[in-house]
């Protein structure tokens, strides 16, 4: 086998490299120190590759003319017809050139586009290789520390290397040369160097992906996790369900006796782990998410914004918030809700009785708003309105859903400052959409027709005004009442 096969070859098997990108490094290579030999405008060089890539020329592709003016590109044709009888003015031939007469700066550049070209092929190949490999875990050995990173062997030959920052390290643990360390692959950075995987030790997905190691309920899916939260090197907060309901998802996660968690715990230098029930009530939910404490109730308080009140007893307050208010803080994360914690003192006197509490958190799962009209009769308990649009009309003394259709069908909403009518009109939609108006029975039509008392609207502004008045107090414009004659 010649020189270039046992170098292409090694290129192929020990490198890495595909067949194709070495032909085309070796193309580029020989192409560059072509034109460094007979300038740069030199763009008639021919590569070929022997079918077994055992060997590779360079020629040069010159037109036949009679009466040479470029050396480069073109050949007499009397020269042309020693290498073949057959050739006529305009034919182009292959003149096989030797790459060691271009000199030794021409060859010099050949190996620089070369050492480039593969390095550029060696990047791409490694971020086509890796970059659907952001969340998995990955295996390495502490090679060297600088300014608080670390810098990972990754075992691939040095063809890539990882580096754990410092705001990715695990505030529990200590590292050193030569440690073996098992991270997640968080990012993917080109940079001057070449490529570099960024990993982590406090991602959440090392406490996932240990869990699905260790437990065969949860990588055989009859358990799953349906979220996870950390404050790395202190606690984890984890979610899990099942799709069995013979199975206990938490006991399955803890082992008897704890034997599973502890393993996962020692894994992570100490760090205490909190498996809880995923419940899709977010009352419940929100209980378990603030264990270990125990949690008396929680009130709903605002569905849209996401904000609850977990009610806790005095002994149990401090459990609830946590050290530095860490476990509200991680339950508020695994939730994705507001949650405020209070003791039965600190609620006395608001309004928190268990019914409205039950049915706030039951309106979650209600896909019928008809079902809960009932109990809309402000502007602002209309699910969907605008906070804003809601405090103006109360400011100008519309706040009942009665008033606000009063003063919609009058014109007057209309015309209120700092509203668009298509903010009114929206208000009416929500009020059509989600409000039933029920009329009540009077006991007899006299008794109404009595009771009933006519109104008058200013015709300028809306404002309601009596028969006595002759101006309007609110616009000052002057009227006058007749009667019309039947």
């Amino acid at each position: 086998m010649s020189e270039m096969a046992e170098a292409i070859r090694a290129l192929i098997d020990e490198k890495g490299y595909s067949v194709e990108s070495v032909k085309q490094t070796i193309e580029s290579a020989l192409k560059a120190a072509y034109k460094g030999y007979y300038g740069p405008m030199a763009d008639n060089a021919i590569v070929k590759f022997a079918d077994d890539m055992s060997d590779v020329s360079i020629y040069s592709r010159k037109t036949v003319v009679d009466g040479v003016y470029d050396p480069v590109t073109e050949i007499d044709l009397e020269e042309a017809k020693k290498l073949s009888e057959d050739v006529e003015l305009g034919d182009e031939v292959d003149i096989l050139e030797d790459p060691k007469s271009f000199g030794r700066s021409a060859v010099s550049t050949g190996k620089q586009r070369a050492h480039q070209g593969l390095n550029e092929t060696i990047k791409e190949s490694l971020y086509n290789q890796y970059k659907d490999k952001v969340g998995e875990m990955i295996n390495g050995y502490i090679q060297r520390e600088r300014n608080g990173n670390f810098y990972v062997d990754l075992g691939n030959g040095g063809r890539l290397e990882g580096v754990l920052p410092s705001k990715y390290q695990s505030p529990r643990e200590t590292y050193s040369q030569g440690d073996r360390l098992k991270a997640i692959i968080v990012d993917l950075k080109r940079n001057q160097n070449g490529l570099s995987l960024v990993l982590s030790r406090s991602d959440p997905r090392i406490v996932e992906i240990t869990m699905e190691m260790e437990i065969p309920e949860i990588a055989d899916g009859t358990v799953k996790i349906e979220k996870c939260v950390r404050d790395a090197g202190y606690r984890t907060k984890m979610a899990v369900s099942t799709t069995r309901e013979e199975i206990d998802p938490v006991g399955a996660c803890v082992g008897t006796k704890g034997v599973r968690i502890q393993n996962i715990i020692r894994e992570l230098e100490g760090e205490k782990i909190d498996v809880l029930r995923y419940d899709p009530n977010p009352a419940e939910y929100i209980k378990n998410a603030l264990s270990p404490a125990q949690v008396a109730r929680v009130v709903i308080l605002d569905e849209e914004k996401r904000q609850a009140l977990a009610i806790v007893e005095e002994s149990q307050f401090s459990l609830a918030i946590g050290k530095q208010g860490q476990n509200v803080r991680l339950a508020n994360r695994l939730c994705d809700w507001s949650i405020d914690v209070k003791t039965e003192e600190q609620c006395a006197g608001m309004d928190l009785s268990e019914k409205a509490t039950t049915k706030a958190a039951l309106n979650l799962f209600n896909d019928d708003p008809s079902e809960n009209n009932e109990d809309i009769t402000t502007v602002a308990e209309l699910p969907g309105v605008d906070s804003r649009v809601a405090e103006i009309l109360k400011s100008n003394g519309i706040e009942d859903i009665v008033q606000f259709m009063e003063a919609y069908d009058n014109g007057s909403a209309q015309k209120i400052d700092g509203l668009k009518s298509e903010e009114v009109d929206s208000v009416y939609k929500l009020i059509k959409d989600n409000v039933e108006f029920v009329e009540e029975e009077n006991t007899s039509e006299a008794e109404s027709e009595e009771t009933q008392e006519e109104k008058y609207y200013c015709p300028e502004c809306g404002a309601e005004i009596t028969l006595d008045m002759d101006h309007c107090p609110k616009c000052g414009v002057e009227f006058e009442f007749t009667e019309d004659e039947e």
